[in-house]
This record gives structure tokens, C-alpha cells and sequence, in this order.
């Protein structure tokens, strides 16, 4: 109930197609009911045999009868539409919901979580809200009016067949809410474990070069075979539920007009019923057990639908641990000035990453950080963007604790270049611009040349109009870093951080970068991450960290001549 109530909220937006779809819903459920009826009184009149007068009577039934139908018709598109216009458009919104609900997560909940389940999440379950907006709630409200004023009628026409009548909704109401509580966690189970086929997906697809390069096609084929397999038997488990539940209620609702025609005769037979109300009666039978047997349907659609509405508001429902304080202000003008006082921090297993870290750089320096794999470098440089937050200590910019700041201003001051490159689907002049979608061709171009990519990119086919492929794979390693670079310059911001930005290039690319990083010295404050130390000689500070702390710091001919770590770093190179 806690999550049909989250649902009815968010498909509120949308109430005036809503009702306008419910009230059509009605008058087709008011002219199904209306149709037997007129049949019935015409049976009656030529039973008692045709005059002028039951002839004229006959053909204004029939004209009756005939607009009754084309308000069927006319009830029926605007029930139908509007109710798949409402759904559909709440679809999108949902959708788009969701996705910029992830987008504000903070990146911890993205550890254990994978894009394809993810992605699952956003396209597949909520396509589920369609078939619970568009087709269910709709067909409950026209089986409850059908099967309440279907039910009135009978008790009018003989109240003791129309009690027999209803001799097996009991047994019916039962067998659904057993079904119900058996079916659901197959579907659960089902898009579970479609999430999980998604996810294989993408990771082999993402991977194909790797799995073509090592000859593993066979192996992942078998991986992708067992997840579609998984699926299709926990599908399958929800469909033998439904198989055992449908023909069930129809036997059920078979014995009521077994029992119904047995106790109709009978009262015939008798003189208590005439051949008008058998009629009827027969005639409404077929609308009183629609709902019945239409009831198998509704209850498995329900399920598979609230399967997936429960996956979707779980994300939306889940708090991002990373959010703007109440009284957060604008970081305006910033100079560039980094300061960690006492900053400690470690992830959600509690397993220390960095321990009582502080140091300061003044703007327009360039402050590096080097060590082995695994100590904490690349989460120092997460930290001053706020994609975690500190577990101890602070961290300021230009004296203003980044906790008290908005998240959208802190982190326009901040340009990213990631060792691990990501490069839009699109053209160089996008990608490059993606930083700041406003700047002009001239910006662009200054940016490149600043970046040391300009000649590479005029030597390309199409220049700045180059398609990069998706993740940049059209571009060596080498200027997909530069792009990135391109692109972090043209924003602008005062701070420039660089993961890795020479990690996996060669020498003499490794010397335009180092080149297009010199053009920035003194103008950004730079935080540089490096492994190869010769991208970071020049550096105004190096910090040295093992283990989660600083173990010493100081520019490059310093560090050289206390002979300690960075020296032994130095030698091994």
C-alpha cells in the first residue's frame, strides 16, 4: 500500500487526463450495462407478439441501441488514449526522475552497483507504470462498476438466482489473494535478475576488444547464456503460478452459470421467472463473470508492476549522503588556495584511506602528490570536490569550509583531467566545449592550442567536426588526454586537478602534456596526481604519501636531498 500511495502521488500531475479517462470509463461501464437491457425489452415485446405499435417501439430500441454503441465507441477511444497519454507521459517524467536522482548520489552508493541494473531500473521497470496507469487501474474501476451495477440488476430482476450468482466470488477473492502473495516475488526475482542480464551486457560489450583479443567469446557467450536463462526460469516460475490461477477462476465462474442455468431453470419451470428475465439474465451473466475471471489478469499485471515500482522507488527513496548544507552559500571569486586541516577518511567498511593529512597551497601553485598505488592520491583529489566527504577534519578553499558551499559552485571552481579519459559520442569541438557549452569556436580553439592538441586535430579529416567514437576510441591515448585537458582549460576554473594525465602515454606526448600543464603553472592552482615523477618536477610542493599520511614534503631539489622516500621513488624510475 506504501508503495501504491508513492505512485498515486506522482501520477497526480497528470489528474485531469485522469479523470477525464475515468468519467469515460464510467459511461462505457453505464452503456455495456444500458445495451442488455434494451435487448431484453425488445425479447419481451416479441414475445408478446408484433403490432404497429411494437414495431415502432422495436425500431426507436434499435436506433437506441445504435447510439448506445457509438458512445461505446466514442468512450472507449477517450478512456483508452488519455489513460496511455497520462501513463506514457508519466513514464518520461519517472524516468528522467530517476536519472537525475543519480546523478545527486554521491559516488559511494555507486561501489556495489552495476550500470547495466542501473540502467535496467530507468528504461525497464519504470515501463512497468504504463501497464498500471494505462490498463489496470482502469480496468479495476470498470470491473468494480460492471460487477457492482451487473449485481444491482440481477438482485432486481430475482434476488435468490442473482444470490446463487455469487456463490463462488468468495472462493474466487481466496484464490487471488493467495496467487498474490505467491506471484510477486517472482517477478521480483525476474526483473532482479534482468538488471543482472543488462548488466552482463554492458560489461561484455564495453569489454568486447578484451574478450576478441584474449579468446574468450566462448566464455562470456556461456556467461550471458546463464543470465538470459536465469531470467526466462524465474519468468517462468511467475507463469506457472498464472497458469495454475487463470483456469481456476475459470472454473469457478464456470460452476456459478452451471449453477445458475440449473436454479433459472428451475424457476422457470416453476412460473417464477419469465423468458424476458432469463434473457436479462443470461445476457448480464457474461458482464457479471468478466470482472470475475478478469480478475486473474489484473492481479498478475499488478504484481509484475509493483515488482518494478518497488525497484524504482528504492533509488528515489534513497538520501544522497553527499548534499548541500541548508545555509550553504555561493563560493564566489576564488582565488585557488587549498588548506586540509587534519583530514582523515574512510570508506563505508571503515578501513582507514588517509590519516590526520594537512598541508596548504597558495593560489597559482602547483601542489603534486606521489606515492604507490593505493594510498590515497586519486581520494585526496575526490575529497576537494565533495564527491565523498571527510569522515575528520575540513578542507577549505580560500578560507571557506567546502562543506558550507554549494555543491554546483564549488564544483564549477574545479576542472577534472582523469587518468581514465572519457570522451563523449560526438565531435572534438563537443567534447572540448562540453565544459562550457556557451563558448565559442575561437574559445575552442585557444583551449586546444593551449592543450597542445590544435595540430593534431587539423591534421585530422574533419578537424574540430572529427567524430571521436564512443569513449573517444577514434583517438590514441595521448589525445583523448589532451582533449581532456583542452576541455578543463576552457572552463576556466581556478582549480585544475590531474589524475594520472601522463599515465599511459609516450614519451613524446608526455612532453605536450608536461608543455600544455607548464602554460598553466602560476595562472591555476594545479593538484597533480603522477606516477611518472618527471611530470612533476617542477611542482611548487610535493607531498609524498604512504599509507594514508603525508611522510614528507617539499619541492623536487629538497625532497632529493633528504635522500628518504621520494628519493628511493626517484631511483626506481
Amino acid at each position: 500500500m506504501n508503495t501504491l500511495w508513492k505512485l498515486t502521488k506522482e501520477a497526480a500531475r497528470y489528474k485531469g487526463l485522469y479523470v477525464i479517462a475515468i468519467l469515460s470509463t464510467f459511461g462505457l461501464t453505464i452503456v455495456n450495462l444500458s445495451a442488455p437491457k434494451v435487448l431484453s425489452s425488445m425479447t419481451g415485446i416479441v414475445e408478446k407478439g408484433m403490432d404497429e405499435q411494437g414495431l415502432g417501439t422495436v425500431k426507436m430500441l434499435a436506433l437506441l441501441l445504435l447510439g448506445l454503441y457509438l458512445l461505446r465507441v466514442l468512450f472507449r477511444f477517450l478512456s483508452n488514449y488519455l489513460a496511455h497519454r497520462a501513463a506514457w507521459y508519466l513514464v518520461g517524467d519517472l524516468r528522467s526522475r530517476l536519472y537525475n536522482k543519480l546523478q545527486s548520489l554521491d559516488l559511494g552508493f555507486f561501489h556495489d552497483k552495476q550500470t547495466g541494473d542501473l540502467m535496467s531500473r530507468v528504461v525497464n521497470d519504470t515501463r512497468d507504470f504504463e501497464l498500471l496507469y494505462a490498463h489496470m487501474i482502469p480496468d479495476i474501476i470498470t470491473n468494480l462498476v460492471t460487477f457492482a451495477g451487473v449485481l444491482i440488476i440481477l438482485l432486481t430482476i430475482n434476488w435468490k438466482l442473482a444470490l446463487i450468482t455469487c456463490c463462488p466470488i468468495p472462493l474466487i477473492l481466496i484464490s487471488g489473494v493467495i496467487f498474490a502473495k505467491k506471484v510477486r516475488p517472482y517477478f521480483k526475482e525476474s526483473q532482479r535478475v534482468m538488471g543482472e542480464l543488462n548488466a552482463q551486457l554492458q560489461d561484455s560489450l564495453s569489454g568486447l576488444h578484451e574478450i576478441q583479443a584474449f579468446g574468450q567469446e566462448a566464455y562470456e557467450g556461456e556467461r550471458v547464456r546463464k543470465k538470459s536463462f536465469d531470467q526466462v526460469v524465474a519468468m517462468l516460475r511467475a507463469l506457472k503460478a498464472s497458469a495454475i490461477f487463470h483456469p481456476t477462476v475459470e472454473l469457478l465462474s464456470s460452476a456459478g452459470t452451471v449453477l445458475v442455468v440449473f436454479f433459472g431453470g428451475l424457476l422457470a419451470y416453476r412460473s417464477q421467472l419469465s423468458i424476458e428475465d432469463i434473457v436479462a439474465f443470461v445476457l448480464y451473466l457474461s458482464l457479471f463473470y468478466a470482472p470475475v475471471s478478469g480478475l486473474a489478469n489484473l492481479l498478475e499485471n499488478l504484481q509484475q508492476s509493483l515488482a518494478g515500482a518497488e525497484r524504482v522507488t528504492l533509488i528515489l527513496d534513497t538520501p544522497s549522503a553527499i548534499r548541500n548544507d541548508p545555509d550553504a552559500a555561493d563560493l564566489k571569486d576564488v582565488k585557488g588556495a587549498i588548506t586540509f586541516e587534519n583530514v582523515s577518511f574512510h570508506y563505508e567498511n571503515e578501513i582507514p584511506v588517509l590519516n590526520n593529512i594537512s598541508f596548504s597551497c597558495e593560489p597559482g601553485m602547483m601542489v603534486a602528490l606521489v606515492g604507490p598505488t593505493g594510498v590515497g592520491k586519486t581520494t585526496m583529489s575526490q575529497l576537494i570536490s565533495r564527491f565523498y566527504d571527510v569522515t575528520e577534519g575540513r578542507i577549505l578553499i580560500d578560507g571557506q569550509d567546502i562543506r558550507k558551499v554549494t555543491l554546483e559552485s564549488l564544483r564549477h571552481s574545479i576542472s577534472p583531467v582523469l587518468q581514465d579519459t572519457f570522451l563523449f559520442n560526438g565531435t572534438i569541438a563537443e567534447n572540448i566545449g562540453y565544459a562550457r557549452p556557451d563558448a565559442s569556436p575561437d574559445e575552442i580553439e585557444a583551449a586546444a592550442k593551449a592543450a597542445n592538441i590544435h595540430d593534431d586535430i587539423l591534421n585530422m579529416h574533419d578537424g574540430y567536426e572529427t567524430q571521436v567514437g564512443e569513449r573517444g576510441l577514434r583517438l590514441s591515448g595521448g589525445q583523448k588526454q589532451r582533449v581532456a585537458i583542452a576541455r578543463a582549460i576552457l572552463r576556466q576554473s581556478p582549480i585544475i586537478i590531474l589524475d594520472e594525465a601522463t599515465a599511459s602515454v609516450d614519451v613524446q606526448t608526455e612532453r605536450q602534456i608536461q608543455s600544455a600543464i607548464q602554460k598553466l603553472t602560476g595562472k591555476r592552482t594545479i593538484i597533480a596526481i603522477a606516477h611518472r615523477l618527471s611530470t612533476i618536477m617542477n611542482a611548487d610542493l610535493i607531498l609524498v604519501i604512504h599509507e594514508g599520511r603525508i611522510v614528507e614534503q617539499g619541492n623536487h631539489a629538497q625532497l632529493m636531498e633528504k635522500k628518504g622516500f621520494y628519493y628511493r621513488l626517484q631511483s626506481t624510475e
